[in-house]
């Protein structure tokens, strides 16, 4: 019952009302976000007519189609009106047996018996502000009361695309310049000009010391940025700004930190006590999926 679909024969109407529908929703998985950061290299697993859905992306390395989740795409998986254990492992199976996975990462709602491997991810569910204020830890409410000097000296505004490419060219940590940042900035500048993005940032004496990006769409709002520069790092603008979009969204939108892996930032964002949502990910070696490979081609299963 479960088939797959190539992008050009998917019902994106059908596609886009399961997800509405589902209860495992997730922006990540919309066409426009695949769209943009798989660059349409996707299509999708479909069980009945459009009952339950699997979006698959993927990339080509020498004429082979290999699964692995985009840029800035955190959580796919299987999206239903109600999440079902043995259909979520029908479509892992269906996965595993005809394509070559490097690394395809399922949902916080989906309920799997097959054991692999959990990431952290951190959310704060809708609820009035004060509330969501109070719960933050005493180390963060500190640091958001600033010094009468910087508050003087400081404000927060939007930015568009333009004027923040610099700042995050400057500040993106832990990225190849040559390779990696050019397609993180055109994910960027193509979920903005779509109106999903936007640049919030924190200014200081007129200044640019903080900057984060944050992703609207399906009911949540999603961290997918945080950009600081080094020299003003205890000005604690990056928790002021995180701060202040909840603030903004958080009586009618889930706010998604989208990880948490990290050492360093797992504590950063559970200061704002968020709730501890993990997700199971798929992954292989190299040395494993030539050995898939092999597999997939004497059985003829090989898409």
């Amino acid at each position: 019952m479960i088939r797959r679909l190539k992008y050009h024969e998917i019902d994106f109407l059908k596609y886009s009302q399961c997800l509405e529908n589902a209860e495992q929703k997730k922006y990540s998985a919309t066409k426009d976000f695949l769209d943009i950061t798989a660059k349409k290299q996707w299509e999708i697993l479909v069980y009945k007519d459009y009952e339950a859905v699997m979006p698959v992306p993927f990339v080509r390395k020498f004429g082979i189609k290999i699964v692995h989740n985009p840029k800035l795409c955190q959580q796919l998986g299987v999206f239903s009106a109600q999440d079902d254990m043995e259909l979520n492992e029908a479509f892992l199976h269906y996965l595993e047996t005809h394509y070559l996975i490097r690394a395809y990462p399922f949902n916080d709602v989906n309920k799997l018996r097959t054991k692999m491997r959990l990431k952290k991810n951190f959310l704060i569910y809708p609820e009035v502000y004060e509330k969501v204020y109070a719960k933050y830890s005493p180390k963060r409410k500190r640091k958001l009361r600033l010094d009468d000097e910087v508050v003087k000296n400081s404000e927060i505004k939007q930015l568009t695309y333009d004027e923040a490419k610099n700042f995050i060219e400057s500040n993106m940590i832990g990225l190849s310049k040559e390779s990696d940042l050019p397609g993180f900035m055109d994910i960027f500048k193509a979920c903005y000009q779509l109106n999903y993005l936007k640049f919030t940032a924190f200014f200081y004496h007129h200044q640019i010391i903080n900057m984060i990006a944050t992703y609207s769409d399906c009911g949540m709002v999603a961290l997918l940025g945080t950009f600081n520069d080094k020299d003003h790092v205890k000005l604690s603008g990056a928790s002021v700004l995180i701060d202040h979009i909840i603030k903004e969204v958080i009586e009618t939108h889930i706010f998604d930190f989208e990880g948490g892996d990290i050492p360093n930032i797992e504590e950063f964002f559970r200061g704002f006590r968020p709730e501890l949502r993990p997700y199971g990910i798929i992954e292989n070696s190299k040395k494993n999926l030539f050995k898939k490979l092999g597999i997939l081609l004497l059985k003829g299963r090989f898409l």
